[in-house]
């Protein structure tokens, strides 16, 4: 069946996104829900994965500090970044995770194409990369980060549109301290988000399927859960 595609125009509070992933991930695993991919922006907030190291919380008091059982070490979430979590069966597509990361690097990168920003993979660092202007150095514009229960993923993506980049400074993002971060404004893309979430559903869908248009979560206590 395909996947319920649902976006959010407010602010989505962090906790409140993450318990609403939960419930449809058990959905799914019980057989209750399809797949489902939800589209949002995070009021600021830095996450830490399940590898975060102390040290690379630099600004601890600048924003609320979440930990978080996905992937990954610290990241930052917040308005102008285009948050994607997705709730996928594994069990109907291999029940193999690191040729699902590959497919999420694949459609970031595919996205990017779209706005003439040629995204690149390193070995040993998460996410999508680029080069900055001028071939000098380096930034990441995408970060991944996944949980897998009983073969349903949760968490996602987050790629930067056009955020306050300042507000990473308050963090080692994931962990890589020789590279910076950046984002489509800053690379010279002025597009607005209706325009990415255009992008990002053409080319998920043909990397992973189908979707079908549906309505976001109101509230974590009936989100995502139709049983």
């Amino acid at each position: 069946m395909p996947a319920e595609w649902m976006i959010s125009d407010d602010l989505v509070d962090y906790n409140d996104a993450l318990r609403a992933q939960e419930a449809r991930a058990a959905a799914i695993a019980e057989h209750r829900a399809g797949e489902a991919v939800w589209l949002l922006e995070h009021p600021p907030v830095y996450t830490a994965g399940t590898s975060a190291r102390d040290a690379d919380l630099v600004e601890p008091d600048r924003f609320p500090v979440i930990k978080t059982g996905r992937g990954g070490q610290y990241t930052y979430h917040g308005p102008g970044q285009r948050v994607a979590y997705l709730m996928m069966d594994l069990r109907e597509r291999g029940r193999d995770v690191r040729a699902y990361v590959q497919s999420l690097e694949a459609w970031i990168i595919d996205a990017l194409d779209a706005f003439n920003v040629r995204g690149e993979l390193r070995d040993g660092r998460v996410g999508v990369w680029v080069q900055r202007p001028g071939g000098m150095g380096e930034d990441k514009i995408a970060a991944i980060g996944v949980r897998v229960r009983r073969w349903v993923t949760f968490h996602g993506i987050s790629l930067n549109v056009e955020p306050d980049l300042s507000h990473f400074s308050g963090i080692v993002p994931c962990g890589v301290r020789e590279h910076g971060v950046t984002s489509l404004a800053a690379l010279g893309r002025i597009v607005t988000m209706e325009e990415v979430d255009m992008v990002l559903r053409e080319t998920f869908e043909k990397r992973f399927g189908p979707t079908v248009s549906a309505a976001p979560p109101v509230a974590p206590a009936t989100i995502l859960d139709p049983a």
